[in-house]
């Protein structure tokens, strides 16, 4: 069962998301026109996920090299820096590129919730795709999430502001939660975690 805004809301007072803001939130200021930014905070069936500001790495071409997730070369990776100015905090994802971002908000995944995330729809009109994976029963960190730039032209990644949105899942009681079987992506830092095998 998809769980609501009221579920979420109660949860998030035992912790499950850290910070939290019980609203969706649109613009900074008290007057509505000023300082609009990418939703986030809880939504009627969900949660919109902010972008850290700390660290976002881009996937370069490194010339006689074939990434491996077995052998994961973080020298494919160059770190990108962030910039401001009236509109907000970003970073920058070149056209037809790959980026690695972490979440603003930790997670304490309960034992019996699935968590999926998806993309926001005003980056897919972008050609912006966040494709993040499933925060499975028990998870606990800040995800690391991940960017693809499908468009001919460079695009803003805003900090501090919306960037996924979560949907939470409750299903019978698994056998093994992700924290029974102490996976390897557990307990990630407000950091990227590369890829582990």
């Amino acid at each position: 069962m998809l769980k609501n805004d009221r579920w979420i809301n109660a949860r998030a007072v035992e912790g499950m998301i850290e910070p939290f803001q019980p609203d969706l939130v649109r613009h900074l200021a008290p007057d509505t026109a000023s300082r609009p930014v990418l939703s986030f905070g809880c939504s009627s069936y969900g949660y919109d996920l902010r972008l850290s500001p700390r660290e976002f790495l881009i996937f370069r071409h490194v010339p006689g090299t074939v990434m491996n997730p077995k052998r994961f070369n973080p020298d494919n990776l160059e770190p990108a820096p962030l910039h401001h100015d009236d509109d907000g905090d970003f970073f920058i994802l070149p056209a037809h590129s790959y980026g690695l971002g972490v979440a603003l908000e930790k997670l304490k995944v309960p034992p019996t919730i699935t968590v999926i995330c998806l993309g926001k729809s005003t980056y897919a009109r972008l050609g912006i795709i966040v494709n993040t994976t499933p925060a499975e029963a028990g998870w606990q960190g800040h995800l690391t999430l991940e960017f693809s730039n499908s468009s001919g032209a460079d695009c803003r990644i805003y900090a501090n502001e919306g960037i996924t949105q979560l949907l939470f899942f409750e299903g019978d009681p698994c056998e093994t939660t992700y924290q029974d079987r102490a996976g390897k992506y557990q307990h990630q830092p407000e950091r990227v975690t590369l890829a582990k095998v």
